[in-house]
């Protein structure tokens, strides 16, 4: 596995959107960020204004973008925008329910809890194909000569991300999730932690 030259990586999710709150895949598609979504994402910002973050990067889709600009603005720094860093494609399933999904697909959500890593959505992408993007965008990241990047991109390829920094297996990085109030933080060593408010208020 690919060890990068971070001192630290911070990994935000966007915000709870609309289509999250009604069990609707996203996938590439975006829908508005709810007021409790806003909320996290203040709050998240807030978190790593206590962190020596040095640079921000972003998913492109809206959802992100939005995220990511309220932690730009908490920060003092610019979000800088990177495709590998969009969320997993779910092609045709993309704005379904779990319920649409079966009665279109039969059989096709069983098929994928099977072998979720290859699984590929039909005229998407699978975790596979995230995982080689997480790849690519930590990557491009390192090149850039920063050490301490927030990276503000989705729950999937979150995965993958995390899959990567802390050297984890595909069914360890499979059974993590990323709560969109949760910004973790993984060290140098592959250590993985949640930032916190007893930890962002320092020492007594």
């Amino acid at each position: 596995m690919t060890a990068f030259a971070f001192e630290a990586v911070y990994l935000a999710r966007h915000g709870q959107t609309e289509w999250n709150l009604a069990g609707r895949r996203q996938g590439r598609l975006d829908s508005p960020l709810t007021d409790r979504g806003i909320h996290q994402v203040h709050r998240n910002a807030r978190l790593t204004s206590h962190e020596p973050v040095d640079a921000i990067f972003a998913s492109p889709l809206e959802r992100a973008r939005t995220s990511a600009e309220v932690f730009a603005t908490t920060l003092g720094l610019t979000v800088q925008l990177l495709d590998d860093l969009s969320e997993v494609d779910h092609g045709e399933w993309s704005g379904l329910t779990d319920g649409e999904i079966e009665s279109g697909w039969p059989g096709e959500v069983a098929a994928r809890e099977r072998d979720k890593y290859s699984y590929r959505f039909p005229g998407g992408e699978s975790y596979a194909d995230a995982d080689s993007r997480a790849g690519r965008a930590l990557a491009s990241i390192a090149r850039t000569g920063v050490r301490r990047p927030l990276l503000v991109s989705h729950e999937m390829i979150g995965r993958m991300l995390l899959k990567h920094l802390g050297r984890l297996d595909r069914e360890a990085a499979l059974r993590l999730s990323h709560p969109a109030d949760v910004v973790y933080c993984v060290g140098a060593a592959g250590q993985i932690s949640r930032l916190s408010l007893d930890r962002a208020a320092g020492p007594a």
